[in-house]
C-alpha cells in the first residue's frame, strides 16, 4: 500500500524539520561539555520531557495499542512499579552522580572499585542498548514499509540514516529539544488517533467502555502469582519497581539526561514527576488498543492482521483521513527518533567516556574526544541499522524482546551499583565476580526458563549483590577505589 502526495509531503516535511532543527539548536556544540551534557544548563522541565520520550519509543505508541487489542488492560500495573522505582533512584543513586563532575554512571563504579568494573559495565551497557534500540528501529520501519511498499531493509536504513544525521552534528542539546517537539507530536498524534476512533464507533466512549467490557477489554489488575505471566500486579509492582530502578538508575541513556540538569533538585524534579506523565501515556495508548479492538468487531479487516503490533499503523494507513495520515505517521517516527537519538549519543558518550579515555590517557584530549564522540555516534547508529534488518526473524512480540534485553542487563548493573552502595567490604575483584555470575545467570534464565521479563531485573540485582558479597567472603581482602 502507499500514501497520497499530500500525506507524504507532511511527512517529508517533518521529517526534514526535525532534521533541521536538530542540527540548529546543537550548532554550538564546541566542546564535550556542550556535546555530551548540554553544558549542564538545561531546564528541568526539558529534562522531564526528554526522559518521557526518550522511553516512549514506537514500541510504546504500536505494540501497547496492540496489547489492548489482544488482551485487557492489565498493562498498567507495571508503571505503577515504574513510579515507584524512580522515587528509590531519587533517594539512592542520584547524590552519587551529582557528587563532582561526571558525564556517564559507570564513572561511579570507577571511584568505587576500580576501571576495570567501570569498563566491563560500560561495555555490557552498549552492546544490550545497541541490541534493544535495534529493534525499535525495526518496528518503526515496518511502517515505512506497509506505507511506501519499500523493502525493510530499506526502510531500516533511512530512519536510521535521518537519526544518525541530527544526533552526529547537534550532540546532547539537539537530541533533548527534539525529544520535546516529538513529544508532542506523537502525544498530539495519539489523542487525535483516539478522537478519530471514538468517532469512527457509532456509540463513541460509551459503546467502546460496553463492548470492552464485555470482552474482558477493561480488566486492570491480575492479582495472582504467576512468575511466568508478566502482567500481574506482583510482577507491575516489584518487578517494575526493579526494572524502572535500573533502566534509570544506572542506564546512561536516562543518566546522562539528569547530569545535563543544573542541579541535583531539578534532576530530582524532572524524573519523579515523569514517572506520573508515563503512567498517563500507557493509559491512553492501551484505551487506543481497546477501541481498535471495539472499531474492528464492528468492521472486520479483509486481510487478517499478522501480528497486534501492525493493527494501529494498519489502522493509521487504511482509516486516517487524508493529512492526517500525514501526521499521524510523523508521530509513529518522533516516537522512534527520540528513543534512538537518546541511544545513540549515550553510548558515543559511554564509549569514549568510559572506555577509550582511561586506555588514551594524556592522548584523550577534548578535541579527540568530542571527534571520537561523533564518529562513534554514526558506528552505533550502523550497528542498530543491522540488528534492525535482523528483528524481521523474531518469532515473540517486539515489545517483549526489548523489555527482556533491558530488564536482562539493568539488573546485573544494578547489582554491581547495589555492591558499591551497600556492602563496603566489597573490592573490584569481588564486584567483577559477581557482575560475571550475574550475567551468566540471567544468560540461563533468558534462554532456558519461562521467567516473565518483568522479574530479570530484580532477579539479576539480587544475584549479581548476593554473589559479590560472597565472593568478598572468599577472596582475598582488598581496598576499595576510593581508599587508594
Amino acid at each position: 500500500m502507499s500514501i497520497g502526495g499530500l500525506d507524504l509531503g507532511i511527512l517529508l516535511v517533518y521529517l526534514g524539520g526535525v532534521l533541521a532543527f536538530g542540527t540548529w539548536i546543537g550548532r554550538n556544540a564546541k566542546t564535550t561539555d556542550d556535546y555530551m551534557l548540554g553544558g549542564k544548563n538545561l531546564p528541568w522541565w526539558l529534562i522531564l520531557f526528554s526522559v518521557v520520550a526518550t522511553e516512549t519509543s514506537t514500541v510504546t505508541f504500536l505494540s501497547i495499542p496492540g496489547f489492548s487489542f489482544d488482551n485487557d488492560l492489565t498493562w498498567l500495573q507495571i508503571p505503577l512499579g515504574f513510579i515507584i522505582g524512580r522515587f528509590a533512584v531519587i533517594f539512592l543513586l542520584l547524590p552519587q552522580y551529582f557528587d563532582g563532575k561526571m558525564f556517564t554512571a559507570y564513572e561511579v563504579l570507577h571511584r568505587r572499585f576500580g576501571g576495570a568494573t567501570e569498563r566491563v559495565a560500560s561495555g555490557i551497557f552498549i552492546v544490550t542498548r545497541s541490541l534493544a534500540d535495534g529493534l525499535r528501529l525495526f518496528l518503526s520501519a515496518i511502517i515505512l514499509q506497509e506505507m511506501t511498499g519499500i523493502a525493510l531493509p530499506w526502510a531500516v536504513a533511512l530512519l536510521g540514516v535521518t537519526t544518525i544525521v541530527y544526533t552526529f552534528f547537534g550532540g546532547m542539546r539537539a537530541v533533548l529539544w527534539t525529544d520535546l517537539v516529538q513529544f508532542m507530536v506523537y502525544m498530539s498524534g495519539g489523542l487525535i488517533a483516539f478522537w478519530i476512533l471514538l468517532e469512527r464507533i457509532p456509540g463513541g466512549w460509551g459503546q467502546m467502555i460496553e463492548m470492552g467490557g464485555a470482552a474482558g477489554k477493561l480488566r486492570m489488575f491480575d492479582l495472582s502469582l504467576d512468575f511466568t505471566q508478566p502482567y500481574g500486579l506482583w510482577a507491575g509492582l516489584l518487578g517494575g519497581a526493579f526494572l524502572s530502578l535500573g533502566s534509570h538508575g544506572v542506564d546512561q541513556m536516562m543518566v546522562q539526561r539528569y547530569l545535563s540538569a543544573r542541579n541535583l533538585p531539578d534532576a530530582r524534579r524532572a524524573l519523579w514527576v515523569s514517572g506520573f506523565v508515563v503512567a498517563a501515556q500507557f493509559a491512553l495508548f492501551l484505551l487506543i488498543g481497546v477501541a481498535l479492538y471495539c472499531f474492528y468487531q464492528l468492521n472486520p479487516p479483509a486481510v487478517p492482521f499478522e501480528r497486534a503490533d501492525r493493527v494501529f499503523g494498519r489502522f493509521i494507513l487504511n482509516e486516517m483521513p487524508v493529512g492526517l495520515i500525514g501526521v499521524l505517521l510523523g508521530a509513529v517516527f518522533a516516537a522512534a527518533m527520540s528513543t534512538l537519538s537518546s541511544s545513540l549519543n549515550s553510548c558515543a558518550t559511554t564509549a569514549v567516556k568510559d572506555i577509550y579515555s582511561p586506555l588514551a590517557g594524556e592522548r584523550a584530549t577534548p578535541s579527540r574526544q568530542l571527534r571520537w564522540t561523533r564518529l562513534l555516534t554514526v558506528v552505533f547508529g550502523l550497528v542498530q541499522i543491522a540488528v534492525g534488518i535482523g528483528g524481521q526473524w523474531l518469532n515473540s512480540t517486539v515489545v517483549s524482546s526489548v523489555l527482556g534485553i533491558a530488564g536482562f542487563t539493568t539488573g546485573i548493573l544494578l547489582g554491581v551499583f547495589f555492591l558499591g552502595l551497600f556492602a563496603r567490604r566489597v573490592g573490584q575483584r569481588a564486584a567483577l565476580v559477581g557482575l560475571t555470575v550475574g550475567l551468566v545467570g540471567m544468560s540461563w534464565i533468558f534462554f532456558y526458563t519461562d521467567l516473565a521479563w518483568p522479574w530479570y531485573a530484580l532477579v539479576g540485582s539480587i544475584g549479581t549483590y548476593l554473589a559479590g558479597v560472597i565472593a568478598s567472603f572468599v577472596l582475598p581482602r582488598e581496598r576499595s577505589a576510593e581508599a587508594v
